[in-house]
């Protein structure tokens, strides 16, 4: 078969190419990377039948537009977002062919923050260090998607899956949003831990793949969390993906998947896997509750 790609028309406000991230180079300073929302990336991947380890494009808010060089199959999970072919609607966590010639568009994320679109056979792009992610933070792995790209589709597919019914996805958006945690392992280095889980938290505009920037409303009276005087700052140590730092500002960051591998300010807590990945898709002025 002659080679398929997607030649990009519009790339939207970020898109880039994720797998499941440089997994065993912390010790040398790698950073993870790899799909901030890990159960919508395979959940895409599986409805085409794709290998665990094929990249799929992350799309942030939407926007997206490209035009199929070959036949080729697609679907989406993550982020909600109005998806069309030639024009035509497409549902959301099913699996649709695109024929050769025709336009793909995804529109304006309705609820999430992150869209992930697999094509069967996954993205191909360049391994670096054993993964395809491109890592915002460190530089490494193919660069950002953008306008007049031409993205290569691989070979990583398998058999298809036998059902779909059991696909996870980021729902409607309705409801509060509740992110559990495991206290520690600083959780002593604040004056009352339990402030972390009182009241509402908001989601900051400075939030990307890096963390989830939170701050508190000021026209509530939701306790701030304090750092115990001396305990502002620790010798920098390895943090985990979902780690919940406390800088000296008292606004907790949660690390997503580009995180830096040591830090210097406390971790009081870490995010459960799922909460991990419903972090990654809050959006700028959402209002969020921790739970430990």
């Amino acid at each position: 078969m002659r080679g398929r790609w997607l030649r990009v028309v519009s790339a939207g406000p970020q898109t880039t190419v994720q797998d499941l991230g440089r997994t065993g180079w912390a010790h040398l300073g790698v950073p993870l990377a790899g799909a901030a929302d890990r159960s919508s990336a395979a959940t895409a991947n599986r409805l085409v039948g794709n290998d665990p380890q094929a990249a799929v494009l992350e799309v942030t808010l939407g926007g997206f537009v490209a035009v199929a060089e070959g036949p080729v199959t697609i679907a989406l999970a993550g982020a909600r977002c109005d998806a069309s072919v030639d024009g035509t609607a497409v549902g959301h966590a099913s699996t649709v062919s695109v024929p050769d010639g025709a336009t793909i568009a995804l529109g304006t994320a309705r609820s999430g923050l992150r869209c992930y679109l697999a094509v069967r056979g996954g993205i191909d792009a360049p391994e670096v260090l054993g993964s395809r992610s491109t890592d915002t933070l460190s530089g490494l792995g193919p660069p950002p998607v953008a306008d007049g790209d031409r993205v290569a589709v691989g070979d990583l597919a398998g058999p298809w899956p036998s059902e779909t019914t059991a696909f996870g996805d980021v729902g409607d958006g309705a409801g509060d949003v509740v992110l559990h945690a495991v206290a520690g392992p600083r959780d002593d280095a604040v004056v009352d831990l339990a402030a972390l889980a009182a009241g509402e938290w908001v989601v900051d505009p400075r939030s990307d793949r890096i963390g989830v920037r939170l701050g508190r409303d000021p026209d509530t009276d939701d306790p701030a969390v304090r750092l115990l005087p001396g305990r502002d700052e620790v010798p920098s140590e390895g943090v985990a993906l979902g780690s919940v730092q406390i800088p000296p500002s008292g606004e907790p960051v949660l690390f997503l998947a580009d995180h830096p591998v040591t830090g210097g300010y406390p971790v009081v807590a870490v995010l459960t896997a799922s909460s991990t990945d419903r972090a990654a898709q809050l959006v700028p002025g959402q209002r969020i509750r921790l739970r430990l």
